[in-house]
Parts: structure tokens; sequence; C-alpha cells
């Protein structure tokens, strides 16, 4: 991989700066060219930086994304799979829900063309750090058989999506997540 000048380095923090800010106030659909001009650098720069909107959203939630992966994987030697399962689950849900953009990112990754989808997209991370403890939970009868790590993220994402003009976005995104557990992973006794 080539080394950026520093010019091109500056803009494309720049460029990520106030497209955080932009989604943040605006969601996943924040204006390309309102990023541009914020930035004070032309769209074709964001286009060399971010060939398309799913590039953007990545290089914007990545940080939070890898920090999902390695509670997954801090919470994979725990004896109770299921609380391990959950208290991610929960985390998982907490941030698509409060982090403006992050679900319909998830959804963008879900449905996105095969030939644009690729290992480092958010949902393929999340998919990826949570099949260990979806697998222990599930050989522990902590999970009903047949429920997928795919199925949850679609399920977390749909609660985050309702729940996105809530006034308190994380608590009722908590609340459909545990109505939803109870059909999904039934109490050991």
């Amino acid at each position: 991989m080539p080394v950026q000048r520093a010019d091109a380095r500056r803009n494309y923090a720049r460029l990520l700066a106030v497209a955080e800010q932009e989604i943040a106030a605006h969601g996943a659909d924040a204006s390309l060219e309102q990023i541009a001009r914020l930035a004070e650098v032309g769209s074709a720069t964001v286009r060399r930086h971010f060939p398309s909107r799913h590039a953007l959203l990545e290089a914007v939630f990545r940080e939070r994304i890898e920090t999902l992966c390695a509670h997954a994987r801090n919470l994979g030697g725990r004896a109770d799979t299921r609380a391990a399962l959950l208290e991610w689950l929960s985390a998982v849900t907490a941030s698509a829900a409060t982090i403006r953009g992050l679900a319909i990112a998830l959804t963008r990754d879900s449905a996105a063309d095969p030939a644009e989808a690729h290992e480092h997209c958010a949902s393929a991370q999340l998919t990826e750090a949570g099949e260990p403890l979806v697998r222990r939970a599930t050989d522990d009868g902590a999970l009903t058989p047949g429920v997928t790590i795919t199925d949850l993220i679609m399920l977390i994402t749909g609660i985050a999506l309702a729940t996105e003009h809530n006034p308190d976005p994380a608590t009722e995104a908590d609340r459909l997540l545990a109505l939803t557990v109870v059909g999904v992973s039934p109490r050991q006794r």
C-alpha cells in the first residue's frame, strides 16, 4: 500500500471528523457534498478517500465496531454462556440504538451487493465476533436451536431502527431486546 502524502492524510482525518459530526446530526444519509464543503475539500477528494457511502460509514464506525468485537472476544471464556451472549447483545443494541447511523449502516451491510460487501464491513465483523458466543450458548442449551448470529444482528438492527426517535433510545432498545430474548433464549432452571 503506497504511503499517503501529508496533505492526503490531513484531508482524510478532516473528512472523517466532519463525517462523524454530520452522521451524528443527520444520520447515515448525511450529504456527502455538505461533508466536503465543511471539510473544505472538493467532492472528488471525498470520493478518492471514500469511493462509496458504504466506505464512508465503515470508516466512521470502525472504532466502535472494533470495540464491540473485542468485547465479544473478552466474553468468550465466561462459564455462563447465556449471560455472556446477552451482555454482548445488549452492548451491540445500545450502540446501534444510540450511535446515529450505525443501524442503517448495518442494514446496508447485510443488503450490500456481494461485490461491495467484504470482511471489513461492520455486520461481517460483528457476525464473526458474535459467532463463538452463539455457538457456545447453543451448545449449552441456552439458545433456541436454529437461532444464528445473523438472526440476532438483524433483530438488533430492527430494534435500533424502531427506537431511533425515542426520547431514550438505549432504554427502549434494551427493553425490546429483553422481550426478544424470551423468544430466542429459554431461561435455564
